[in-house]
């Protein structure tokens, strides 16, 4: 499906129709960076809907603030018109072509993908290692490949992380095409310093200072503070796997590791983020306002919190447990669950935070470029 094409009264025409009476109007041009963005445009294209929907982070506090929203006559409600673009757009963008069929709204692709990931390694764990090796306990270095060989694991997870790279990069620059050509005069260094300061603060987060609209009318700021939680737990998951790699390669200290050790730490720490980042944000949405947001898309919302929930629950349990007999089956519950997200990134909505990254710096180019 096209960003043109969609449900009466979802579609490019009545996104186009909302943010041209957002032009007329201008009342909200410091909430964030979507108005200012706007207001460059005299027309409303169907790549300047792609932009402006994906540089939208749907604090809701233009919602709140318009004299034109619902159930006033002209139905003004940017975040709905913008959610349901911004979700046109992943599928529009999904490489390759042929599996945009997999992008499902409702989640249920991608958390089907973790329970036949979690039941195929539990399967293999069953039929193919021992029990004594399976239900063993396992304490020394190298405690891990006892369970599942080095080349296994190291070769699974790479599969997975490459094509994850790949498939994401393929839409990161299909959707930047998407965009439309850049104006003249660009100055790449500033504006990726600024794009970069804009996505680690999500300052478009802000309400124009106040906070957002999380729940309802009143300012608030859980929904920042969430993101970041779950944001920053991800890139310190990450950490902790680049300084696993560097100890057991470079300095040839297999795991797993003492519990005082820079990868445990940074694992424990990001695993904690995550899990309050994701229970936060699912807190929050469950008693939101709906008339902010394209009631058919929450599926993809909850199903991508659910998967970064069931990360890192399951590698804090296997810390937990890794010097009992439960080590192996949550082992390989773990890795099930590691290759099912990384499998499913570009299938889902984990693709707005590359595209919202690349909508910011087209935002930061353009301000350049204008002068404003």
């Amino acid at each position: 499906m096209r960003v043109d094409e969609g449900a009466p009264g979802m579609d490019a025409a009545e996104a186009r129709r909302v943010l041209e009476l957002c032009n007329a109007c201008q009342f909200c041009d410091a909430y964030c960076a979507v108005f200012p963005a706007l207001k460059r445009r005299r027309d409303v294209t169907l790549a300047d809907l792609a932009f402006l929907s994906n540089l939208c982070h749907s604090c809701r506090t233009c919602y709140h603030a318009c004299q034109y929203a619902p159930p006033h006559g002209f139905d003004v409600n940017v975040p709905r018109s913008l959610s349901w673009v911004r979700h046109r757009t992943y599928q529009d963008h999904v490489w390759p072509r042929p599996l945009a069929p997999w992008f499902r709204n409702d989640g249920r692709f991608v958390l089907g993908v973790h329970l036949l990931a979690v039941a195929v390694c539990l399967a293999f764990g069953i039929v193919w290692i021992p029990p004594e090796v399976l239900l063993g306990r396992h304490v020394d270095p190298g405690a891990f490949y006892r369970v599942v060989p080095w080349g296994l694991l190291a070769g699974s997870a790479g599969l997975a992380v490459g094509w994850s790279l790949l498939a994401i990069g393929g839409a990161i620059l299909s959707f930047w095409r998407g965009m439309g050509p850049l104006p003249p005069g660009v100055a790449w260094r500033p504006a990726l310093r600024e794009a970069l300061r804009d996505a680690a603060t999500l300052r478009n987060l802000g309400g124009g200072g106040a906070g957002c609209n999380d729940r309802d009318e009143r300012f608030s700021r859980a929904r920042r503070r969430f993101h970041h939680a779950m944001a920053y737990g991800v890139a310190s998951c990450f950490a902790a796997t680049a300084v696993a790699t560097v100890y057991d390669h470079a300095l040839g200290w297999p795991a797993p590791y003492p519990l005082l050790s820079a990868p445990v730490l940074l694992g424990t720490l990001g695993g904690v983020g995550i899990l309050i980042g994701t229970a936060g944000l699912a807190w929050l949405k469950r008693g939101a306002d709906p008339g902010p947001v394209a009631p058919e898309l929450s599926g993809a919302d909850r199903a991508l919190l659910v998967q970064l929930f069931l990360v890192a629950a399951s590698g804090l349990a296997l810390l937990v447990a890794r010097e009992t007999p439960l080590m192996g089956p949550l082992l390989l519950v773990h890795l099930g669950v590691v290759l099912a997200l990384f499998a499913t990134l570009p299938y889902g909505k984990f693709l707005h935070a590359p595209f919202r990254f690349a909508a910011l710096l087209r935002a930061a180019l353009e301000r350049h470029a204008s002068g404003r």
